[in-house]
């Protein structure tokens, strides 16, 4: 098991200051001792946390790892990423302590509430998303925009765009069809359509 404590902080001292006090208190009032300090110094809580080291974090945890903050919004400001977060250290088994909310992620009645809460937020988001789609496709139609790919036209681009003198090259050489797909990168199929285009 290994304990983190995170901070994220503006560039004021007294405010990273004071959340590290905090979150030491928190620790030693639960028997813990913090192993490692991941701090995200001047770095806005809307950055993805891809984009901080909390990223990094969240890649090394691992189950029975805990991570110590001073508040939720030290993860994250928009819901979605704070709930993101949880759900990846939920999936992992690591805790998630907050100094201020008192709020603890584990194993507990608390964090089964939230697990349902994650997958009722996953469910509205996918609705949302595919509404939006239709609701896009639908403006779309009309507005006159044609849906799909257009009816007897192939794709303008193709996988031998830049290679054609290369097929020519090989193919006039005597490589049969196979060899010119191996030495090009690109599959059979796409040599005997290269030679079937128009």
């Amino acid at each position: 098991m290994t304990v983190y404590g995170y901070l994220r902080v503006s560039t004021d001292k007294q405010d990273c200051d004071n959340q590290k006090v905090g979150i030491e208190d928190l620790a030693e009032q639960r028997g813990l001792s913090i192993e490692n300090w991941i701090v995200d110094d001047g770095v806005s809580g809307t950055k993805e946390p891809e984009k901080r080291k909390l990223g990094k974090l969240l890649k090394t945890i691992r189950s029975g790892d805990v991570i110590i903050c001073s508040e939720l919004s030290r993860l994250g400001r928009k819901l979605f990423m704070i709930i993101s977060i949880l759900e990846h250290c939920m999936k992992v088994g690591a805790k998630v302590v907050t100094v201020k909310d008192g709020y603890e992620l584990g194993d507990n009645v608390q964090s089964k509430v939230l697990a349902f809460a994650f997958g009722l937020v996953a469910e509205l988001e996918r609705e949302m998303i595919s509404k939006r789609t239709k609701e896009a496709l639908q403006r779309r139609k009309a507005n006159g925009k044609v849906l799909g790919r257009p009816r007897g036209r192939r794709n303008t681009r193709h996988i031998w765009d830049g290679k054609e003198q290369e097929i020519i090259r090989l193919l006039d050489q005597g490589f049969c069809k196979t060899e010119v797909a191996r030495l090009t990168g690109m599959s059979v199929g796409s040599i005997y359509a290269f030679l079937a285009r128009e």
